[in-house]
């Protein structure tokens, strides 16, 4: 099968590929995949305007990725939070998610969602921030999900250095009713949350968010890091109390971090399900093997599974890397979940068209186009809408 491709001529596919589909979570490492919502296409999801989302659509996908064993990061920067999805849409997704979580199994272990401060774009004392903070905590533990605590906007820009940081989390803490996900996004993911923690220079900032974990390691269950460093992220880890556990956010070198110890929280797995979770079960394998020679072969495997989504994701996530999620929805329309390739706040739009005929090619190359046939024709009509 062929399809014309702007940049690359007559592209040729490659053999189809069929994933496993298998519910039980990899052993080794917790794996959650950040999860998009699906626009509804016949809502006004222009730019500004309150977002309108596919309810069923969004839910079937979550069932999607609890299929293959991952766990869900819902309501998070993949969900378009501060690009689109309003605080209205957010508290209906966490309370649905977690609903539908209970099909599966605890909602506590299978969904953990965002609580940050963005329903309050005026809260701009560390108070107003708090508080805003402890809404969400609650509307999250209220739904029966996990909390992951995300980096607040109000709080980069209200905090005079990291002492304003460990007052506000200190609270926090106080507020969960079981440990937290803390998450680091880097200035790439959200240009407001630069100098997060309380300085610009990393390893201060380091510093900062290391001391307020380690004086309250028993209310974090992990912190989940999006800096796109791993030298930086292995050294983190390893300065970490025993016990918290670092998900890597790190759409770069998720494979080579996964493997020598982190767990993973990632925008990425949304698209490359199928794969992630073959590759972790294949990593499971191989901690297991007692053969030596075994170990390396799946170790090698691992590496081979995931060596190709690497390359996807480098592109999904290409600079400006805040507009990844266009790609995202991209890759799940190609695969038949969702029926129109339409985003809250119009984000769509956001890549080039020579853009995702990279996506469609790179995708292709790592066996994650589930039905060809849908896909090419599908890409067909995109170029087709575009003049091609």
């Amino acid at each position: 099968m062929r399809i014309e491709l702007p940049g690359f001529g007559s592209y040729p596919l490659r053999e189809q590929r069929t994933w496993p589909v298998e519910s039980a979570p990899a052993r080794g490492r917790i794996a959650y995949a950040a999860a998009h919502v699906v626009a509804d296409p016949l809502g006004d999801n222009t730019p500004g305007s309150p977002a309108a989302v596919d309810w069923d659509a969004t839910l079937r996908f979550r069932r999607h990725l609890w299929s293959h064993g991952l766990r869900v990061a819902d309501a998070m920067d993949t969900a378009q939070r501060n690009m689109g999805l309003d605080w209205a849409a957010t508290q209906q997704l966490i309370r649905r998610s977690a609903a539908e979580a209970r099909a599966f199994g605890d909602p506590a272990t299978l969904v953990s969602c965002g609580a940050g401060t963005d329903h309050a774009p005026g809260a701009a004392d560390l108070d107003a921030i708090t508080q805003a903070y402890a809404e969400q905590i609650e509307t999250v533990q209220s739904a029966g999900a996990g909390v992951i605590i995300m980096a607040s906007r109000q709080l980069a820009a209200a905090a005079s250095g990291p002492q304003d940081y460990h007052r506000v989390y200190g609270k926090l803490f106080g507020l969960a009713d079981r440990p937290v996900i803390l998450h680091w996004l880097g200035e790439m993911f959200d240009p407001n949350l630069a100098g997060y923690w309380g300085s610009p220079d990393v390893d201060a900032a380091t510093n900062s968010f290391l001391e307020l974990i380690h004086a309250h390691a028993a209310q974090v269950d992990g912190v989940k890091v999006s800096l796109l460093d791993e030298d930086h992220e292995v050294r983190l880890r390893a300065a970490l109390p025993e016990g918290v556990k670092l998900y890597t956010g790190d759409d770069f070198n998720y494979p080579s971090l996964i493997k020598s110890g982190s767990h993973a929280l990632l925008g990425i797995f949304d698209a490359i399900a199928p794969a992630a979770a073959a590759a972790l079960r294949t990593l499971d394998a191989a901690e297991s093997a007692d053969d030596a020679a075994e170990r390396e072969r799946l170790l090698t495997a691992y590496d081979e599974i995931l060596a190709p989504t690497v390359t996807l994701s480098r592109k999904i996530f290409e600079a400006p890397t805040y507009h990844y999620k266009t790609g995202i929805v991209f890759l799940a329309w190609l695969n038949g979940h969702q029926d129109a390739f339409a985003m809250v706040n119009g984000a769509q739009s956001a890549r080039s068209l020579l853009h995702l005929s990279e996506v469609f090619r790179l995708a292709d190359q790592a066996g994650l186009l589930a039905d060809q046939e849908l896909a090419v024709r599908r890409m067909r009509a995109l170029l087709a809408v575009n003049g091609l």
